[in-house]
């Protein structure tokens, strides 16, 4: 009949644009085939203009911004919600022991016992910049982000040891840092 002719034409454009929309809903404009999102096991650390050795574990970056209530004595009875303060949790980063120093250096930036009266902190070099960047299962870097004026906190040189255990020894450095946003001129590789 005529009529399902008509229908398989109008049907068919309306299919390959449902086709167009579910392929790009994923979020990869140059890899359009590219249906999973990216794993979080592939990543690098770098600051001082060195990626640093080792790193295994990153907890996620996370700012969270706090709401301010407010209300006029003639508004309904109601509250305004406003943007507040915008805080950022800390990074930890983790690692097998070895003898790279990266970790313990930056960390007697902050407090160096041995440094003698006055000169414990390095008011100069405490605080770094560095980069997260997540790479795909190629090796390629597809995101990068810069976290500001970081510092460590908490620098742990040994975990808990266990005579009994069959652990790796661990690293950990905890950082503060005052910000953080993602790298815009790391883009989307394409994808072999």
């Amino acid at each position: 009949m005529w009529s399902d002719g008509i229908l398989w034409w109008i049907s068919l454009p309306l299919a390959y644009f449902l086709l167009f929309i579910l392929l790009h809903m994923a979020g990869f404009t140059v890899n359009a085939h590219r249906f999973d999102p990216y794993k979080n096991f592939k990543f690098r650390v770098k600051w001082d203009g060195r990626y640093i050795l080792g790193i295994d574990r990153i907890t996620g970056l996370r700012r969270e911004t706090g709401v301010v209530l407010h209300r006029e004595g003639s508004d309904p009875s109601s509250v305004r919600r406003m943007p507040g303060i915008t805080q950022y949790e800390p990074i930890i980063l983790e690692r097998g022991r070895t003898h790279d120093t990266a970790f313990e250096a930056w960390a007697d930036l902050v407090f160096n016992l041995g440094a003698g009266a006055g000169a414990e902190m390095s008011l100069r070099n405490f605080r770094k910049d560095i980069e997260i960047s997540l790479l795909n299962e190629s090796g390629q870097v597809v995101m990068t982000f810069r976290i500001y004026r970081c510092w460590p906190s908490v620098y742990e040189p040994l975990a808990n040891l266990d005579g009994s255990g069959e652990d790796i020894m661990r690293e950990r450095l905890v950082l503060q840092y005052e910000g953080w946003e993602r790298d815009t001129d790391t883009v989307e590789p394409a994808e072999t």
